[in-house]
């Protein structure tokens, strides 16, 4: 199990042969016999490379969790089982994982010194199985249903821009003036960069229902922490989580604008599979998190007077 999770991973039986002391021939033949008694092909082979089947991602999944359960009880008989280390995977958002997430990490790590991170910071989406994560840290609901979504955060979405930004092109009354002023925009393979979709307000506050902005003027990235920076270098207006730009906001570097417009609800989740054995390091970390991110709703409020 150990060569064949290997191989998976640095794509070579050589490779992972070298790693567990055995040579080519000799690895070759244990994933053949694995593949025999499984009855099930694990490997797609050709001269070039070496990739997994359907059923060796299946495989590969629970063969990690096995192997790491496995580790788990080594180091609790020998050591206690007090013992928290190894390697969390993670993935997050780029400006919430930059400005925040590492000082959690930071903290964290001083209590659990054995333990150590993965951190892919990216504002697409990721397959949790496939690529390996143990965690993912998202805004809104999962599209997976076989995700635990575990909330961090209350969160909200606002047009900001830089107070000078405002004062140069105005205060926008409406959303669809926001069409033709400059305006910055996160792109991702998965999301339309030129539209910002809004609740329209009727008469005496009644929900005219939802509609969207077509943006002309944008200057885009696929960095929202870019997207931030540039909103306070006074570059354009930019749609951002309250919780990336609150602490800019309440300290007066940003403002906010067509709040009544604007107010769709985007939680925070922090995202794991729930058929994957979640090891004390996981299950710690979640708790911490969610007592780092409960602490910082208390620091964030909504300015609900300005």
């Amino acid at each position: 199990m150990r060569l064949f999770v290997d191989a998976a991973a640095l794509g070579s039986f050589s490779a992972a042969g070298r790693k567990q002391g055995l040579s080519p021939a000799a690895s070759s033949a244990c994933i053949q016999r694995l593949e025999a008694s499984l009855k099930v092909k694990l490997f797609e082979r050709t001269t070039r490379n070496l990739r997994l089947t359907e059923e060796g991602e299946v495989y590969r999944l629970y063969g990690q969790q096995v192997l790491d359960l496995m580790n788990e009880a080594d180091h609790a008989l020998q050591q206690g089982k007090g013992l928290v280390q190894g390697t969390v995977t993670i993935s997050a958002p780029s400006d919430l994982g930059r400005n925040l997430l590492l000082d959690d990490l930071h903290q964290f790590r001083s209590m659990h010194p054995d333990v150590r991170f993965v951190l892919t910071l990216t504002d697409g989406t990721q397959n949790l199985v496939q690529e390996g994560i143990d965690l993912a840290i998202r805004y809104g609901q999962p599209a997976d249903s076989s995700m635990v979504a575990r909330p961090l955060f209350a969160n909200r979405r606002v047009i900001c821009a830089a107070p000078a930004c405002v004062e140069r092109y105005g205060m926008p009354a409406t959303p669809q003036q926001l069409a033709e002023l400059p305006t910055l925009v996160l792109t991702t393979a998965q999301w339309t960069v030129n539209e910002w979709r809004y609740r329209e307000c009727g008469e005496d506050g009644v929900d005219g229902g939802t509609k969207s902005v077509r943006l002309s003027n944008t200057q885009q990235s696929n960095d929202g922490e870019v997207i931030r920076k540039w909103a306070l270098q006074g570059y354009g207006f930019a749609r951002k989580s309250w919780l990336d730009v609150g602490g800019d906001v309440l300290a007066g570097r940003l403002v906010t604008v067509l709040d009544d417009f604007f107010a769709d609800s985007v939680p925070l989740n922090i995202l794991y599979h729930q058929n994957r054995f979640q090891a004390p390091r996981v299950r710690l970390l979640v708790e911490f998190l969610q007592q780092r991110f409960e602490k910082r709703a208390a620091e964030l409020p909504w300015p609900t007077a300005r």
